[in-house]
């Protein structure tokens, strides 16, 4: 298994940069993950963790969820 990911801003630039298929919604979703610092809320961590898992990528790291 691939490591963890350590930040929400490397997770969503996997998504954005692999050869996933992601809605206009996800992609615009992941755009903002990938230039805002700011921590996620618990709905866009679990949001994060479906794409993720979707586009079999690994998780997020448990001590990113907030920040």
């Amino acid at each position: 298994m691939s490591a963890l990911f350590a930040t929400h801003r490397d997770a969503a630039l996997a998504l954005l940069n692999g050869n996933i298929r992601l809605t206009r919604k996800a992609g615009s979703f992941c755009g903002q993950l990938a230039v805002d610092p700011t921590p996620m809320s618990a709905a866009q961590r679990e949001w994060l963790d479906t794409l993720l898992e979707r586009a079999g990528l690994p998780p997020l790291a448990m001590e990113a969820a907030h920040g």
